[in-house]
C-alpha cells in the first residue's frame, strides 16, 4: 500500500515543478494574444496585376511560351482568359482582332468580377489603340512606297529630260559649226 502512495506523491510533485516552470506571462500571452490576421485573399484583379508584373519583362520566346501555356488554360475561368489576353497584348505581333473577340463580352458580362471586367475593358482600348497605331503605320508605309514610286519616276523623267536637253545641245552646235562654215565659205568665195 505504501507503493501506491509514494508513486502519488511522486507524481503531484513532478508535476508542481512542471507548474513552476511555466511562467505566467507566457499563460497570459497565449490565451489573450492578439489574433493573427488571416491571409489576405487575393483578389482577381491582384492576381491579374502580379501576371502581368511577372510576364512583362519576358525574351520573345519566352513570352510565346507562355501565350501558348494560357491558351490552354483560358478556357478554365475568366481570369485565365484576361491573363491570355495580356499575354497576347504584350506579343508584338498579337492579333487584336483575338484580343476584341475574348474580351468584348468579358467586359459586358454583369456577373463577372469588377477587376476583371476593368481588365477587359483596359485591354480592349489597349487592342483598339495598337490597331489604330498598325493601321496607320501600315497607310503611312503605303504612302511612303507611293511617294518613291513617284520621286523615281520624276527621278527618270528628269534624266530622260537631261539626255534630251544634251542631244539638242549637240545639235545646237552642231548647227552653228555648219552656219560658221558655211558663213566662211561665203566670205571666200566673195
Amino acid at each position: 500500500m505504501r507503493a501506491p502512495v509514494i508513486l502519488a506523491v511522486a507524481l503531484a510533485l513532478a508535476g508542481c515543478e512542471a507548474l513552476q516552470a511555466v511562467k505566467p506571462a507566457a499563460i497570459f500571452s497565449s490565451t489573450h494574444a492578439p489574433a493573427k490576421p488571416p491571409p489576405a485573399r487575393v483578389t482577381p484583379g491582384g492576381e491579374l496585376v502580379a501576371y502581368l508584373a511577372r510576364i512583362r519583362d519576358l525574351n520573345d520566346k519566352a513570352l510565346a511560351a507562355e501565350t501558348l501555356r494560357q491558351r490552354e488554360q483560358a478556357r478554365t475561368s475568366e481570369v485565365e482568359a484576361v491573363k491570355l489576353a495580356i499575354a497576347l497584348a504584350l506579343v508584338p505581333s498579337g492579333d487584336e482582332a483575338e484580343i476584341v473577340a475574348m474580351m468584348e463580352p468579358l467586359s459586358r458580362k454583369r456577373t463577372a468580377d469588377d477587376d476583371v471586367r476593368a481588365m477587359a475593358s483596359f485591354l480592349l482600348v489597349q487592342a483598339a489603340e495598337r490597331r489604330r497605331l498598325k493601321e496607320g503605320a501600315a497607310a503611312a508605309g503605303s504612302r511612303l512606297r507611293d511617294e518613291r514610286r513617284a520621286h523615281e519616276a520624276l527621278k527618270q523623267r528628269a534624266d530622260a529630260l537631261q539626255e534630251r536637253a544634251a542631244q539638242l545641245q549637240q545639235k545646237i552646235e552642231a548647227l552653228t559649226e555648219l552656219e560658221k562654215s558655211l558663213s566662211d565659205r561665203q566670205v571666200q568665195t566673195r
